[in-house]
């Protein structure tokens, strides 16, 4: 299903979650995008692949533990627990014996189970019954992630003995559907890291996910608002990606580009070159093609653009140590090029770039550095100077461009 239209018909096996076979197809043009299509009908293997992928990935951090909890073999039998229903797009399954309305069910105007979350985050349920309706069941990333809906109950806060809900401050009302994240082990840097690239791509006027940070214990998280809605959906850039052919004679970036041109996503250049410069700046190693994307209208699917930028925790050396942050030195980059000096290069319009706009950003970074127990005053200065230098080089890289 699409929001309350068929799309095909096909049999799941209960026990695996695995496509079996595909009957009817009634709406082709919402078959997911990246979905290999053989005279007009999805090729199984490759709608497979598109369903299991919404599954919560065999990376993510603590998962054994939290299907021990769920007592749940496998995280592809989540998928049916939660008919599929996401966050992010507004693709789900029904049943044919049981058929349910939409509107009941979707989590964008939907309450739904928080016992899935919390038991990523390492929190047994408080009931003796756990309820596996969830969008948690469809998140992606290898860090520990949940939704809350915000008002619902109380913030995380430092000190606090169990994961609990949402931000204090926000109003019964709003009902936002927020995404708290957690880091990894050392440094648990990814939070802080997400709110710092808040903070560059506001002073330099770049459309994105904003985060806030927020505690569990003393372990920082991060949390975002959904910027997706019931009346659109976030495209991934791997879907794009491989809803056409790349041709070997053509480089990864230049064949993205064209794809996205070919599917009349407007301004698809500008919203890349603002990604890589934000990833530049902050030596952002992880943006693979499944942590960006475009939104289109999940009704009319009139393509609206390259979405917010999200997801930018893997960066600023958030797995290194101390002694090997280096501002000056090359660092590995995706999804265009290995390193961050070759992919810069794709930048063909610094012109909106004010350097201005990014002074004293180090001492606010230092500032939100200092709150953690797991940065020490050592770290905090390698990192502030290393940002400093990132935003050196690329005043440099501009001041050559504009010469030749």
């Amino acid at each position: 299903m699409h929001k309350k239209i068929p799309v095909l018909e096909l049999e799941i096996d209960e026990e695996t979650s695995n496509i079996l076979s595909i009957g009817d197809v009634f709406a082709p043009e919402r078959i997911p995008i990246g979905v290999q299509v053989d005279n007009f009908k999805p090729n199984r293997a490759s709608l497979n692949r598109w369903w299991l992928g919404r599954a919560i990935p065999a990376s993510r951090l603590g998962l054994r533990d939290a299907l021990e909890l769920m007592n749940v073999s496998s995280t592809g039998l989540l998928l049916l627990k939660c008919f599929g229903l996401s966050l992010s797009d507004q693709y789900w399954v029904d049943s044919h014996e049981k058929h349910l309305n939409w509107d009941e069910v979707n989590f964008f105007e939907n309450s739904f189970s928080e016992d899935v979350g919390n038991a990523l985050f390492g929190h047994a349920s408080g009931s003796k019954k756990i309820s596996l309706e969830s969008p948690d069941n469809t998140s992606d990333g290898w860090l520990k992630k949940k939704w809350i809906v915000s008002g619902k109950r109380r913030l995380l806060v430092k000190g606090g003995s169990e994961l609990i809900s949402s931000l204090c401050v926000l109003s019964v009302s709003c009902k936002r559907r927020l995404l708290v994240k957690g880091g990894s082990e050392p440094a648990y840097q990814e939070p802080l890291n997400e709110v710092l690239a808040s903070s560059i791509l506001k002073r330099l006027g770049i459309h994105h996910a904003n985060y806030e940070l927020a505690w569990d214990g003393e372990r920082p998280l991060s949390i975002c608002e959904d910027f997706i809605t019931k009346k659109t959906e976030l495209i991934s850039a791997w879907s794009i990606y491989k809803s056409g052919t790349k041709k070997r004679n053509i480089s990864d970036y230049s064949y993205f580009l064209q794809r996205c041109e070919e599917l009349g996503i407007p301004l698809i250049r500008e919203g890349i070159e603002r990604m890589l410069v934000l990833d530049y700046i902050v030596v952002n190693t992880d943006r693979h093609y499944n942590n960006f994307g475009m939104v289109r209208d999940a009704d009319t699917l009139q393509w609206l653009g390259f979405a917010p930028i999200f997801d930018s925790g893997t960066s600023m050396w958030h797995n290194q140590f101390a002694n090997r942050i280096n501002g000056l030195m090359d660092q590995k980059s995706k999804p265009f090029n290995t390193k961050h000096s070759s992919q810069i290069k794709h930048v063909t319009d610094f012109s909106w770039l004010d350097f201005q706009a990014l002074k004293g950003i180090d001492d606010e970074y230092s500032e939100l550095l200092a709150q953690s127990v797991f940065i020490d005053d050592a770290r905090r200065s390698a990192l502030c100077l290393a940002l400093n230098q990132r935003i050196q080089m690329l005043a440099n890289i501009v001041a050559r461009r504009r010469k030749s």
